[in-house]
Parts: C-alpha cells; structure tokens; sequence
C-alpha cells in the first residue's frame, strides 16, 4: 500500500489534488491511500509523531511553515522520498532543488501534469526497490531496511538493534552472529567490536578508539581492532572489500 501525503492550506485545492490522486490510483490500479493536511504545520507535526509517507506532494506556498520547511524536515529523516512541489510561482525553483524535489510543478493542477509527476516518482520509488535490502522480522513485523539507511547494527542481550540513519531503530530478537554472517559479504559493513556492525557509508571519523558516524552516533572501537577497522575502511573508500 502506497501512502501520499498532501498538504496546501487552501482547501479547494487540496480538494482538487486528493481528487486526482484518487483518480490516479484508479485508472493505473494501484493501491493506494492519500492523507490530506491542511498546513505546513499539521504535516510536520504528524512527521514529529512519527507518520511516514512514501510520496509526499506539498504547495510551497504556506504560512507559518511553507513547503520549503516542510521538506527540510523530511529530508531529516528521509533522504529519498520522493517530494513533489506545487506552486503557482516559478521562483521557488533552486530552493526545490536543495531538498532534492522529485517534481517541480506550476498550478493549476492538471490532471496529465500530476500523472506524469506521480509516474516519475513511483519509478524513483521502483529504482529504490531493486537496491541492496534485507528483510528483518521485528517485534513490529516483517521490515524491509535498504542497506544505504543502515548507520549500524547493535548486539543487546537477547536482541539486535537496527539503528537507521533517520534515527529509527528496529529491534530483532535473532543472533547477532547470524547478521554479521548475512551482512558483511555486502563488503561495505565493518565489524569494530564483538556487539557491533557498522555500514562504512555512514562513517565520518574514525580514531584509536571509536568510529564517529555522520549522524553523530559514536562506536567503540575493540582493543587492538583500531588499524584492522582502518585498514578495511580504506580499502573500502579505494573500492575493494
């Protein structure tokens, strides 16, 4: 089930978008469930709460918190969403790109223009379907976890903890050994300490006694692991394993 969020403060247009995604979903028989916001405000306060969306479609134009600020605030926490703004203006244009907008449409809303818009993101969407994942039986359910949203794996009693780079984190009651035999032949993830796995992506820092990832997180680093972790974090930079 694909979940669209919608948000423009005026309601008539908010209306006429809800419409055609209905629209949309119909004729390309996809599942699908819109949830509609009527301000920057009430969208990023949902967000705060923890609602997730996989397309988020937002009129730049609002006050208080525009659609500008409300994608900063996705990009938080979700890198590739893809984020399709609507405006009446072509102004806005370059501060689209900085939050790495998938579409960049002018109202009014056409039904070929939001079509095509929505076409373009679900491929988006596609494309990241068919990157490295795994999937993870949680105390949630089943979760699928792109390895590129993976910041570090965390061994805790009888669980494993997921950690995201959003800042989510999924626990698993599996045997730590079992994800390091599933993870590292990826090449990208090194093993610093005996309750630790860390996606070398996400590395900022690394020194004799700990990793700093870029969202801040710090790693221990085992006693006499520090040039071994070194070693495999440049060979992985050179592009070898």
């Amino acid at each position: 089930m694909l979940h669209i969020a919608i948000c423009d403060d005026h309601a008539g247009e908010l209306d006429g978008i809800a419409q055609l995604v209905e629209e949309y979903q119909a004729e390309r028989n996809l599942p699908c469930a819109h949830f509609d916001f009527s301000s920057g405000f009430e969208l990023v306060s949902a967000l705060e709460k923890g609602r997730r969306f996989d397309v988020y479609c937002l009129d730049i134009l609002m006050p208080g918190v525009s659609g500008i600020d409300a994608a900063r605030e996705i990009r938080s926490f979700d890198r590739t969403a893809p984020i399709l703004f609507f405006t009446s203006s072509p102004e806005y244009a370059l501060e689209s790109y900085g939050v790495k907008a998938a579409s960049y449409v002018l109202k009014p809303i056409s039904r070929e223009k939001l079509f095509s818009a929505l076409d373009d993101a679900l491929e988006r969407i596609g494309l990241q379907e068919r990157e490295d994942a795994i999937v993870v039986k949680s105390t949630e359910g089943l979760q699928r976890i792109l390895l590129r949203n993976l910041s570090y794996v965390e061994a805790m009693g009888r669980h494993v903890l997921y950690h995201l780079f959003s800042g989510r984190t999924i626990a698993c009651a599996e045997p730590f050994s079992a994800v390091c035999g599933r993870l590292l032949p990826y090449g990208c993830f090194v093993k610093p300490h005996r309750s630790y796995l860390v996606n070398m992506q996400h590395v900022e820092a690394i020194d004799q006694r700990q990793l700093t990832l870029q969202n801040r997180a710090v790693i221990p680093v085992a006693q006499g692991k520090a040039r071994e972790v070194r070693q495999r974090y440049l060979d992985f930079q050179m592009g070898g394993e």
